[in-house]
């Protein structure tokens, strides 16, 4: 009894170690990129966990041993190609509905990295490659693993943390700009726009309305004027709760832009105001992270978005947090650039 006791507890030290790490760091702050690798850990682990416990409890013959370890080989090899194969048919989706652009491609240009990757591991296995070509072979292949488990883990944590309950009243209400169509906000801004409009309304109305988004080359009016417009013809919100940021073109600056309002109207500090952040729902995150780092005291809360398009702009989101947090690539790299050079 006492060996089968300290074997749970053996077994359960890394699900409790990784557990602790992240209930420390999200109570800390919940809006930081750190706490996506914890709680990725944390499910990682836990879900190993429970598995082993629940083979060993149930004690499956040799053949059900097998066939577990066959469908996990079988699983291992197909996975990579269901994820390239469902990246290429969503940018043929995206790119019919959207047209083409940067944006929309990034799911095809993504599918097409992992397969060439894939392409490259197999010609170095096969044998006959460069030294040179191995060494990339491996640096490529790592980076990819890195790659592919904080996308994993940023999807997971963005998730929760947009689960989260928002019980609060707030005394500014910030809509991101998403682009026009002529004068009126595209389907995306509407979507954010009554997202808006629904918690506003939810807490009895209180609070201002923060649009905020700056005028494009191309168009004719800025973002935040086309947004106050459609608060008050759509939704009948009144002018004196709307309040307009126009100088911003991107998200950090949509939040430090809306920040100096508030803080001209409230004073600075934690708790002179409390804001919502309303984006889509695959922006929330990033937005509240770029709200922690200019100290705005700020919830995120996410408007739907079309099915077909999420991956898309989530790889969109990806890219842009893996750019403010580039050094493990390159703490990934560099030890097989050394070894490299020195033989």
């Amino acid at each position: 009894m006492l060996d089968t006791l300290w074997s749970l507890v053996v077994l359960f030290i890394p699900t409790l170690f990784w557990g602790l790490v992240f209930l420390i760091s999200f109570r800390r702050e919940p809006r930081q990129f750190r706490n996506t690798i914890w709680f990725a850990l944390f499910v990682l682990t836990a879900v190993g966990t429970l598995t082993l416990l629940a083979l060993s409890l149930s004690a499956p013959s040799e053949p059900v041993q097998v066939a577990l370890l066959i469908a996990l080989v079988v699983l291992a090899i197909l996975a990579p190609a269901a994820v390239i194969l469902f990246l290429l048919i969503n940018a043929v989706i995206v790119i019919r509905r959207e047209g083409l652009s940067p944006s929309t491609a990034l799911p095809g240009l993504l599918g097409l990295g992992l397969l060439a990757i894939l392409v490259l591991d197999y010609l170095v296995l096969r044998g006959g490659t460069s030294r040179w070509l191995t060494y990339l072979m491996v640096l490529a292949t790592l980076e990819m693993l890195w790659m592919v488990f904080t996308f994993a883990a940023l999807l997971l944590y963005s998730t929760f943390y947009r689960m989260l309950p928002r019980k609060r009243r707030y005394d500014y209400i910030i809509i991101h700009g998403a682009g026009l169509q002529g004068e009126r906000p595209t389907p995306l801004l509407q979507g954010r726009l009554d997202k808006a409009v629904q918690l506003w309304e939810r807490q009895g109305r209180f609070g201002a309305l923060i649009a905020s988004g700056g005028k494009g080359d191309d168009e004719a009016i800025s973002e935040s004027e086309a947004m106050r417009r459609y608060l008050r013809d759509t939704h009948g919100v009144p002018d004196d709760a709307i309040l307009t940021e126009d100088r911003s073109t991107t998200t950090f600056e949509n939040l430090t832009f809306s920040k100096e309002i508030m803080d001209a109207l409230n004073g600075t500090g934690r708790k002179a105001y409390r804001a919502a952040l309303v984006t889509s729902d695959y922006h929330v995150f990033r937005a509240c992270e770029y709200a922690h780092r200019i100290r705005l005291n700020a919830d995120g809360v996410g408007s739907r978005t079309s099915g077909y398009y999420w991956p898309a702009a989530f790889i969109r989101e990806f890219i842009a947090i893996s750019r403010s947090h580039w050094w493990p690539y390159a703490v990934i790299a560099l030890p097989v650039l050394i070894v490299a050079l020195a033989r």
